[in-house]
């Protein structure tokens, strides 16, 4: 691993089905500390039934597209257990993506293997100055348009390594 991967937090995202507590997750982006990402479109179990249509005109995955290119509960459980096991991932949003998160291992029937973390609980005081700026620069420089799970938990990633980078902030990482 390079001095820079040891920098740079592992990053969750998730996007669901909408708000509050019917909500579930549809779908779970992860950057890794090597930049590689991967996405995970889920198929919403039948006690899943929620759905709100204001969440689906910002993250624009339709019900539709979960049911024909979604993946079962369990076997989105046992991929993300493999991929990050013994790991701690970040999120930027810990209180909903843990409650997702949550409600997909214990519908799955399984237990996660990886430690969820604040990634606020990283931050210099410094980086809270720079985020929202940074934040919206890098998504005009890397071009992404779609709210997409992958996408925003890279951009996350690149925001967090910049803003750091802004003020010279040396951070350890929890692996």
């Amino acid at each position: 691993m390079t001095n820079k991967q040891e920098l740079t937090p592992a990053i969750i995202d998730l996007e669901a089905s909408g708000f509050g507590r019917r909500s579930y997750p549809i779908e779970i982006g992860i950057a890794l500390a090597s930049g590689q990402t991967h996405c995970f479109l889920i198929k919403p179990h039948a006690l899943w039934t929620y759905w709100d249509n204001n969440a689906e005109r910002v993250h624009g995955i339709s019900r539709e597209i979960l049911d024909s290119r979604g993946r079962e509960i369990i076997e989105i459980a046992t991929s993300l257990n493999e991929l990050l096991y013994g790991q701690t991932i970040y999120s930027d949003g810990w209180g909903m993506d843990m409650s997702w998160l949550g409600k997909l291992y214990e519908l799955a029937g399984i237990a996660q293997q990886f430690r969820l973390a604040q990634l606020q609980a990283l931050f210099q005081p410094q980086q809270y100055e720079r985020w929202h700026d940074t934040y919206k620069q890098l998504q005009n420089d890397l071009k992404l348009k779609r709210h997409r799970a992958s996408a925003d938990a890279l951009l996350i990633q690149q925001t967090f390594i910049h803003t750091r980078e802004q003020f010279d902030t040396k951070i350890k990482v929890a692996r």
